[in-house]
């Protein structure tokens, strides 16, 4: 596993977000570079997306570690995937892109596969890895940056199969409820069988409904935390039973407390980083 490392410096490194012609339903983007030479070591939270971490570091890149795994330079990170956490040396760059489930289907193919773990780019689009990192790598700003990836993002949104319309709407729904919506109340909208519902999510989107729900509730406690939120206003406004229901659920996803998670350096910058993308269509 990785050693502990001085907290990340976020002074010191650059924050891009892409204009809105670069931008996609379902997917936001945003880049980093570390202008003075460092040791970086922060621990990722979980999100509800499956993450792209493309290493545009010169040198030996970015290393990246979960649950006894370890990779190096460019990965994708799938939903749920435990104590993860990145670290590198020198000045380093990197293009963070964010996938929704119903998104990722199609961008990568392997949704079910990916959930819970760790794997190289490289694994998951053979030699189309190779041929974005060169792009990227050569173009000038990261505007240029921005609007390549979009273009290899959308060719393989054209190309590709999506989600069933009704596991899509299931998702949007957990989203825009933030997480408090009952999975049976769902199967009713779509007019499936809660059975027929549970399966079709899982086998399309790597996740149960239920597990969806709670990490997408987990997802808005945790941002309400290190908004300055106490933990027991947290605990009431996201839905859960009182403090120590909250606290269960941040230490099985995250690995921390409520007082650590309000503190996470992951976390710090994402009005920054992660402006409200445009709804998935």
């Amino acid at each position: 596993m990785l050693s502990p490392g001085p907290p990340l410096d976020w002074t010191r490194v650059d924050v891009a977000v892409p204009p809105p012609s670069a931008r996609l339903p379902g997917i936001t983007m945003a880049g980093f570079r570390q202008r003075v030479p460092a040791h970086v070591n922060i621990t990722m939270v979980a999100h509800p997306s499956i993450t792209l971490l493309i290493d545009l570091s010169e040198g030996e890149g970015a290393v990246y570690a979960t649950q006894g795994r370890q990779e190096r330079g460019s990965v994708v990170v799938g939903l749920l995937p435990g104590d993860l956490r990145a670290a590198g040396r020198g000045v380093g760059e990197c293009l963070q892109i964010r996938l929704e489930p119903t998104v990722a289907a199609a961008v990568l193919g392997a949704s079910t596969e990916l959930s819970g773990t760790l794997a190289p780019l490289d694994a998951i689009w053979g030699r189309d890895a190779e041929r974005a990192e060169t792009s990227l790598r050569a173009a000038t700003s990261w505007d240029e940056r921005f609007t390549i990836a979009a273009e290899i993002l959308g060719r393989r949104l054209g190309t590709r199969p999506r989600v069933d319309p009704e596991v899509a709407h299931t998702w949007r729904r957990t989203l825009t409820s933030r997480g408090r919506v009952r999975i049976n109340g769902l199967a009713d909208e779509i007019g499936w069988s809660r059975k027929r519902l549970w399966a079709r999510f899982r086998s399309q989107l790597g996740i149960t409904p239920k597990r969806a729900a709670r990490l997408v509730r987990f997802d808005h406690a945790a941002h309400l935390l290190a908004a300055g939120h106490p933990a027991a206003h947290v605990a009431t406004e996201s839905g859960y039973v009182d403090q120590s229901h909250l606290s269960r659920e941040i230490k099985s996803f995250a690995g921390l407390t409520p007082t650590a998670m309000a503190t996470a350096p992951w976390l710090a910058i994402d009005d920054i980083a992660w402006p409200p993308p445009p709804p998935c269509g």
